[in-house]
């Protein structure tokens, strides 16, 4: 399938949200913020306008106490959509099963320059047929039903969001909100993308390739008693250091024999293995946001020198330290911008 030729903006691009009962509340309102506060410098206003539908247009449960406005898909589907995101939740598990609501997300798609779909939302767009011969994410949670039900949907596991020609498809959640932000960067250029995540006092604004697994949350997931969360904390603000197997006993106050054994047992890899990880981590951090050279990064992250960090990077992630600052870096000037006060 295509979608419709983009025409030239004469106004606020207008996005859709479509939702159903038992969404995700983030889903809709993370990226609803993103494009609702998105100045248009060129126009010298906001740079879009912003509708909730359903197929009914009545008021619509979210997975919290709230209910969502909304008007109905026949009110809209005659516009000039310019966007249209299609929220994600549970209610998407029935959902991609109903047929009203994967007629209405057909419709509307058919006459929208750019389709989109947050988390699960994504079974509601394969459901339609518009992610077919397409790369497309969802929810880690829900990837293996993505792939299941819909065989001819290039589904990737891991990217926060994946841009396939004018379909977009984010993980779950925040995600959808990374994902809106590129969209605001394609659209109206960096500067306003910037603006709307300072506003959201977002840590950065993401790249699609990005993982959507977070390493600090797998460890905690792992250790889940926390047994070592002051341990780790104490590493990465020591990397530099030699963190050899005695070290990080005596942090943890446990026999290095013992400590080998148990921290292994317990995070599913070997101390060393844990603290290059660690340090590949801090080194990606470092070629996205700082234009350190590559023996200054692999200095301060503890590497020594740029080989050995070369060589994890390899084990770790599969692409060089210069190949992963070509794909994700974020210049100086923006990453100091993304951390100033929000006037």
């Amino acid at each position: 399938m295509t979608v419709k030729t983009a025409k030239t903006d004469t106004g606020q691009r207008l996005v859709v949200f479509l939702v159903y009962p038992d969404i995700v509340l983030l889903d809709l309102v993370g990226p609803l913020q993103v494009f609702s506060h998105a100045p248009d410098a060129r126009a010298g206003g906001p740079g879009y306008t912003c509708l909730v539908a359903s197929v009914a247009g009545a008021a619509t449960l979210t997975n919290t106490v709230l209910t969502i406005p909304t008007v109905a898909v026949g009110d809209v589907v005659d516009r000039d959509i310019h966007t249209l995101v299609v929220v994600g939740g549970d209610g998407a598990i029935p959902g991609r099963k109903d047929a009203a609501l994967v007629a209405a997300a057909k419709t509307l798609a058919g006459t929208a320059q750019r389709v989109c779909s947050v988390c699960s939302g994504a079974l509601i767009l394969a459901a339609t047929g518009w992610l077919d011969g397409r790369r497309a994410v969802t929810h880690w949670d829900d990837c293996k039903m993505l792939a299941d039900e819909f065989p001819q949907v290039q589904v990737e596991m891991d990217p926060i969001f994946i841009k396939d020609g004018p379909v977009w498809t984010s993980a779950g959640i925040t995600a959808g909100i990374d994902m809106a932000l590129a969209i605001v960067a394609e659209d109206l250029g960096r500067t306003s993308a910037m603006a709307v995540a300072r506003s959201m006092v977002a840590q950065m604004v993401r790249s699609g390739g990005q993982s959507q697994f977070s390493p600090v949350l797998n460890r905690q997931a792992q250790d889940g008693a926390g047994q070592f969360d002051a341990l780790h904390t104490w590493m990465s603000h020591n990397l530099r250091r030699n963190l050899t197997v005695d070290t990080l006993a005596e942090q943890a106050r446990m026999s290095a024999r013992n400590f080998a054994r148990v921290y292994t047992r317990t995070m599913g890899l070997t101390p060393a293995k844990a603290v290059e990880a660690m340090r590949v981590e801090m080194a990606q951090d470092l070629l996205e946001t700082t234009d350190q050279s590559l023996k200054q990064v692999a200095d301060r992250c503890g590497f020594g020198d740029e080989d050995r960090m070369r060589r994890a990077f390899w084990r770790g992630i599969k692409v060089s330290p210069a190949e992963y600052r070509q794909n994700f870096r974020t210049t100086p000037q923006v990453a100091a911008l993304a951390h100033q006060p929000v006037k």
